[in-house]
């Protein structure tokens, strides 16, 4: 007699004949020939020798600097790292939007489109950046051309996907009554995703403020230039300055994030 199905055992964590658990153990073996391959010297890297230099080495960073002259150069820094990201960010959700609609589903030359976002955003933001420098120079502008590219890939992605499961009802309610493809997109469509397209780019722009900080290192203007600078000089206390101010602007973009996108979802 069959036992009611509210009363079966769960299935085994391991059964021959599941693809779940092949996938599984798959991933656990390349996880560990990956351990067994790399040369880790774990027990070097915990050893009283390497942290005694670890505590030394952080040592030379307190007390930070902050003197009136170069909190404001530390500032000056951070407002052009905002700047980068934000700028950045906009140009690269109004070029997504754009290279959303071809990606779609809903259009014939999707896979044209998706190679192009897909080669956007398989390139870093820091070669992005290396590549720009060559034709923008020195400085925040190609920092900014640098985060647009490569956000832009990301974006368009997002958006395509946003776009290809938003109702259709709207949409086809347009289209009965003669409307053409731009006016179906912008009456139907997209007050529908604009939510989710701003979540999106919120999101991003968190991990651009992150990015900008460090595309100054390849020269790209910002904080990330102050910390190469000083860095490379061995000024710890003014690098302190420099790290605490990068944590300081991120953890502030990220609440103005995540408290616009709980307004949007609302």
């Amino acid at each position: 007699m069959t036992a009611p199905r509210s009363h079966r055992l769960p299935p085994p964590l391991f059964t021959a004949r599941s693809r779940a658990a092949w996938l599984v153990a798959a991933v656990l073996a390349l996880v560990v020939a990956s351990f067994l391959s790399l040369d880790l010297h774990l027990a070097a890297f915990l050893s009283g020798e390497a942290l005694a230099g670890m505590g030394r080495f952080l040592g030379e960073f307190f007390p930070p600097d902050l003197s009136p002259a170069f909190v404001r150069k530390v500032a000056e820094g951070a407002w052009e790292t905002l700047a980068m990201s934000a700028l950045g960010t906009a140009l690269a959700a109004v070029l997504g939007v754009a290279l959303a609609l071809p990606a779609s589903r809903l259009h014939r030359g999707r896979g044209l489109a998706r190679l192009f976002l897909n080669a956007l955003r398989s390139v870093p933001e820091l070669v992005w950046a290396s590549m720009l420098l060559i034709s923008a120079g020195l400085g925040p502008f190609a920092g900014t051309l640098a985060l647009a590219a490569h956000t832009s890939g990301v974006l368009g992605r997002l958006f395509a996907e946003a776009i290809e499961n938003a109702p259709p009802g709207p949409g086809a309610a347009l289209r009965a009554q003669g409307a053409g493809t731009v006016r179906v997109f912008l009456y139907a469509t997209l007050p529908l995703v604009l939510p989710q397209l701003m979540s999106y780019t919120l999101y991003r722009w968190e991990n651009n403020i992150r990015a900008a900080a460090v595309l100054g290192v390849v020269g790209a203007g910002g904080l990330g230039q102050l910390l190469m600078f000083h860095m490379g000089l061995f000024q710890m206390d003014k690098t302190a300055t420099v790290l605490g101010a990068m944590l300081a602007l991120v953890a502030l973009v990220d609440a103005a994030s995540f408290g616009l996108r709980r307004v949007l979802t609302r």
